[in-house]
């Protein structure tokens, strides 16, 4: 891109004009009743102004936004479905930043079942993605609660994770190629869909879980599995934490490639969900806790059924489980299943809530969940611990509900005494503050203590190389 000298923000009409001429009337917003839903994020915990929410229906349309906005020197935050939890996607209310929606750019370009690749735009739901992958014969094994609205570029930014982590990786691990536009307004054409290729910097790593700070992704090539023939779910009633990771560890040395999920839910989580979502029902007897299990397989003779009854009769003997009842259907399966993905709206409707995403070594759940209960009883008594999440690989939604007698103003202004009250639990276990959300606007005050010296330098200088100005993205992950 040529040197060009910057325009003053002042003259932001003259900068949307521009941006006008580049996508259009139909791809730009500039109504604040337009833009309101560009500007607060899903939890509600951030509510920022835009001058103008600008909608490229292309690569090269995205390449000139970002130039336009480099000459006049104004901010840029990228955006899928804003259903990031951290903030991560929300301009700040100092009402300059530009929201750049990807929503449009939601084609497929190509399905490869030989190469089991997909090539797709950033603007694709996940859903989609899936449901097209299934046509093909296919599976695209990234699943989240939120695949419905979130769009491939968001989920491949802040390296979502999901419910079938425990099998198939987080999102870094599916991608083989990107293609990216750059804080400077270049195109990195890196749609490349080779298993191998060592030629220098892995460059597609570092916009992954980058969280739009250092370019807007685009498009990308996803690893595909085979579709499975087979699938089997089951929920079960376990007394303890103890006795869910015990369970996890006879499934996955029984069969480790037939584990698609391992999800964690507290009894506390279920009875919010139970309460507050319509037509959701406990097919099992009431518990402490509870533990839903996926097996898959691709192979017609895999007989999932009876690697169950294998592990789970024995557990029922011996009081690893206290009941379990296993999908007869595909809407018995969807039924069980909306019990764990109802949790997050579960927590909504009963009250505020503080929300923590981390991850410990799997074997150290339980006292994880063990030590955060009897800490958070003594920072705030009646306080309501509602943990959930993906015990196979060890990250656990460690959320707080306001106690039942507080107001959820009062209990949100503790917002950071909770957080760090965890933080504290989870490092001295080895873990993560942030396991598969992102930082966003909401804890980078946590990076310097978390990831400070060589490797924040490392970050810094990064971010400065690409993004010199701070345009991309700005006061996002980086304190």
């Amino acid at each position: 891109m040529p040197d060009m000298p910057d325009t003053p923000i002042q003259d932001m009409p003259a900068l949307i004009a521009t941006l006008r001429d580049i996508v259009g009337d139909r791809g730009l917003l500039t109504d604040p009743a337009d833009t309101a839903s560009y500007t607060e994020d899903w939890r509600r915990l951030y509510q920022g102004r835009t001058p103008a929410v600008v909608r490229p229906a292309n690569t090269a349309e995205v390449a000139a936004v970002i130039q336009a906005c480099v000459r006049s020197g104004v901010a840029v935050v990228p955006q899928g479905g804003n259903t990031s939890m951290v903030g991560g996607a929300t301009p700040s209310n100092n009402g300059t930043e530009i929201v750049v929606s990807l929503a449009r750019m939601n084609r497929i370009r190509a399905i490869d079942p030989i190469d089991l690749t997909v090539t797709l735009e950033a603007g694709v739901t996940l859903k989609a993605a899936q449901t097209s992958a299934l046509e093909a014969g296919c599976l695209l094994p990234l699943s989240i609660s939120s695949e419905g609205t979130a769009q491939i570029g968001g989920v491949l930014a802040t390296n979502a994770g999901g419910n079938n982590t425990v099998r198939y990786g987080n999102a870094r691990d599916l991608v083989l190629g990107l293609e990216v536009v750059l804080p400077d307004g270049q195109i990195w054409s890196g749609l490349r869909r080779l298993r191998k290729d060592n030629t220098g910097y892995c460059l597609r790593q570092l916009f992954v879980g980058a969280e739009g700070t250092l370019g807007i992704i685009t498009a990308a090539v996803l690893k595909l599995a085979p579709r499975p023939r087979q699938i089997e779910v089951a929920l079960c009633a376990v007394p303890s934490a103890e006795a869910a990771l015990q369970l996890y560890t006879g499934f996955s040395r029984h069969d480790p490639s037939a584990v698609q999920s391992f999800e964690y839910m507290s009894g506390t989580g279920m009875d919010f969900v139970l309460r507050h979502i319509p037509g959701t029902h406990l097919p099992t007897t009431p518990a402490p806790h509870y533990v839903l299990i996926e097996l898959a397989s691709p192979r017609e003779a895999a007989d999932l059924r009876a690697s169950f009854e294998a592990l789970l009769m024995p557990a029922l003997e011996d009081g690893t489980v206290t009941d379990v009842v296993l999908a007869e259907s595909d809407a018995q399966r969807a039924a069980i299943w909306r019990l764990r993905e109802e949790h997050a709206e579960g927590q909504k409707r009963e009250g505020a809530s503080v929300k923590n995403d981390v991850s410990v070594p799997v074997s150290k759940v339980p006292e994880l969940l063990a030590r955060a209960r009897i800490a958070a009883e003594a920072l705030m008594p009646g306080i309501r611990m509602v943990p959930f999440g993906h015990m196979g690989d060890g990250n656990i939604h460690l959320n707080f509900e306001q106690p039942i007698d507080m107001e959820a103003t009062a209990f949100l202004a503790r917002d950071h005494d909770i957080m760090d009250m965890v933080g504290d639990i989870v490092m001295d276990l080895e873990g993560s503050f942030s396991a598969e959300h992102g930082v966003g606007r909401l804890k980078p005050y946590m990076m310097p203590t978390w990831r400070g010296g060589a490797e924040l330098d490392a970050m810094r200088k990064i971010k400065a190389a690409l993004d010199p100005r701070g345009l991309m993205n700005p006061g996002k992950v980086l304190p």
